[in-house]
């Protein structure tokens, strides 16, 4: 009897810890990407009575099982569910949530930790931070060979979005590209404005005018357009025609079509593209501060004309580099984990990527509070790089924690102690009986 009572004291205590995680389970229903936890059991201790004895044919007897007695019951595992929970639109572009396995990187002065909670913010400093902890991601450079922002997939840093990042530097315009169909039928004459930038960032707008030139035979080959350029000999800055820099009148030229309608290369092996020279005549007039003047030569691309006699004009001049400058005016975060800055001058640019961190056995990880999960030596090691992973920008991820679930377990948890209890109370009767004899 004796042995009974420790057993149902044994079964008090387990039932008490799986009602302890119950019920921090239920207390973080709403916490962002918790993931909760469950209690097993299983026999601690087992007291033999009587040995088992093997079959015996010489007196045909046979084999005997053992006869033990249980003494109690102890906490298997206390294991952690690590299925994605559901999803909560926010539209605020920092909520990140990760689509499947994975854990966002953060670091502190303490060491690295990991996460699902994705509601980060944005500090003073420019640093993307959880709780004061910063996020480390991969940094972006500019790459000479693919001529834009490129992923620096090395070890991991804080993502930090100041500095240059917060502007964007003015760049000159090398290439402007005229595309897109001409009809001489219906056009003979295309007039067009095309735009460029300067060292500065100024921007200057410049006429352009293809005229159609009939050919002297019915049975030509070819036909021709003249690209001349505005009768007066001037850029207008910023669109602005009292602000505006004379230069040296440019040159005239012609280019091609064939038959097909297709444009002919301006010389044998060469693309049909020309090389126009913008120079400054005299200084800007009216005197203005506006910034530097141009001076260089500007690449006209004409690879994408046609000319189709059964398709309406819709050329158009597009500058297919330099900038005017900008500032940072918001940020985006792609599903492939790149942020994105967009500028007041309309473009954007890659300014980092955000990684995540894989484990072999994820469920080993160690909780250590604030939604934090720091490495174990049965989780595996973190490599310090991370690896791409699959966000979904403007969405949280809530706790996996199935309520109906948890109720379930909470009343067979209060079943399981309430009968541990009656084994206790009824073992204390036993003794009380056994103490009655005596009188």
């Amino acid at each position: 009897m004796m042995r009974s009572m420790f057993t149902g004291v044994s079964g008090l205590r387990v039932h008490q810890t799986k009602m302890d995680v119950i019920a921090n389970n239920i207390s973080n229903v709403n916490t962002v990407g918790y993931k909760s936890s469950r209690v097993t059991f299983n026999e601690v201790f087992t007291q033999t009575i009587s040995s088992a004895s093997a079959p015996n044919p010489a007196i045909d007897r046979g084999g005997v099982n053992p006869m033990q007695i249980g003494l109690g019951v102890g906490i298997a595992s206390i294991d952690k569910a690590m299925a994605t929970g559901a999803a909560q639109r926010t539209d605020n572009p920092l909520d990140l949530m990760i689509q499947g396995d994975g854990f966002f990187i953060l670091e502190d002065g303490s060491g690295t930790y990991f996460t699902r909670a994705g509601n980060f913010i944005q500090d003073s400093e420019g640093f993307i931070t959880l709780n004061g902890m910063k996020l480390m991601g991969w940094d972006s450079h500019w790459s000479n060979d693919s001529l834009e922002y490129a992923i620096d997939r090395s070890e991991s840093t804080p993502l930090q979005i100041s500095g240059q990042k917060e502007y964007m530097a003015p760049s000159i315009t090398t290439r402007v590209d005229i595309s897109g169909n001409i009809n001489p039928n219906t056009d003979p004459v295309v007039k067009r404005t095309m735009s460029f930038y300067d060292s500065v960032g100024n921007k200057y707008i410049l006429d352009v005018n293809l005229e159609y030139i009939p050919p002297d035979a019915a049975d030509a080959t070819a036909t021709n357009w003249m690209v001349s350029f505005a009768n007066e000999p001037r850029i207008y800055v910023n669109g602005d025609r009292s602000d505006y820099i004379e230069i040296e009148p440019i040159d005239s030229f012609e280019i091609s079509f064939d038959r097909n309608g297709a444009i002919i290369p301006l010389a044998s092996g060469d693309p049909p593209s020309y090389n126009i020279e913008v120079k400054p005549s005299g200084p800007l007039k009216p005197a203005s501060t506006i910034g530097s003047e141009p001076d260089g030569a500007i690449a006209l691309d004409f690879s994408g004309l046609n000319q189709f006699v059964n398709e309406s004009t819709n050329a158009i001049a597009i500058n297919k580099d330099g900038n005017a400058p900008g500032r940072l005016s918001g940020l985006s975060v792609g599903g492939d984990g790149k942020l994105t800055g967009r500028y007041s001058n309309g473009l954007t640019r890659t300014l980092g990527q955000i990684p995540i961190a894989q484990f072999k056995n994820a469920a080993g990880l160690d909780k250590v509070g604030k939604s934090l999960f720091a490495t174990t030596p049965n989780s595996g090691e973190f490599d310090g790089i991370g690896v791409d992973g699959e966000l979904q920008g403007g969405v949280l991820e809530m706790s996996n924690v199935d309520l109906s679930q948890e109720f379930t377990e909470m009343i067979t948890t209060q079943r399981g102690f309430q009968a541990n209890s009656r084994v206790i109370t009824t073992s204390d009767d036993m003794l009380q009986e056994l103490v009655n004899l005596k009188r």
